[in-house]
């Protein structure tokens, strides 16, 4: 359980630390990536997705049947509108995301009650030791394809302004992959 709890705090620290590092210095963050994504193929680009922060409106999922395709963003990231509890949410997709990772915000939006004792696992940001709440979402929703019972972590609304839609989710699909700067999601 321990081994757990700390795998579990070092993928919230990271998750929710990217975010707040490009967000305080992006231009640091995007020289970085200019290089990278230009020499690399699309599928290798792919782990870059959890560098940059989320415009502000995602670009809709095109729905094909139980197949979704997610178009990249200007920067190659797959955002999208999501159904969290049946709320819609705007997410980022990360692959390198362990767990689905929400927001307080987001957790309050989607009737997520949340008590100040429920935050008990210890995490580290950019911003220094936070606490999160591990939840589960009664159902994770895009386009057509719908997934219940998946595990989330909540963070405070300053430590992870983007939520992540990860592996708990994606683990759950058929497959999921990147082509032509789409990412295809089968179910």
């Amino acid at each position: 359980m321990l081994r757990k709890l700390l795998f579990l705090g070092v993928f919230a620290g990271t998750s929710a630390s990217i975010p707040i590092l490009y967000q305080s210095n992006p231009e640091m963050l995007d020289g970085l990536l200019k290089p990278a994504v230009a020499s690399k193929p699309a599928e290798e680009a792919q782990p870059e997705v959890n560098l940059a922060s989320v415009p502000d409106k995602p670009v809709a999922p095109l729905p094909l049947g139980r197949k979704v395709v997610v178009n990249a963003d200007a920067r190659g990231h797959f955002t999208s509108a999501f159904k969290f509890n049946g709320r819609q949410v705007d997410g980022m997709i990360d692959t390198g995301a362990t767990l689905v990772a929400i927001n307080t915000s987001t957790a309050r939006r989607i009737g997520i009650s949340l008590n100040p004792s429920d935050f008990i696992h210890q995490v580290n940001t950019a911003n220094g030791a936070i606490k999160a709440a591990v939840v589960t979402l009664d159902r994770l929703q895009i386009g057509r394809i719908s997934v219940d019972n998946i595990q989330a972590v909540v963070l405070d609304d300053k430590a992870l302004r983007t939520n992540l839609i990860g592996m708990s989710f994606l683990q759950k699909l058929q497959k999921y992959e990147v082509e032509n700067g789409a990412l295809l999601l089968v179910q």
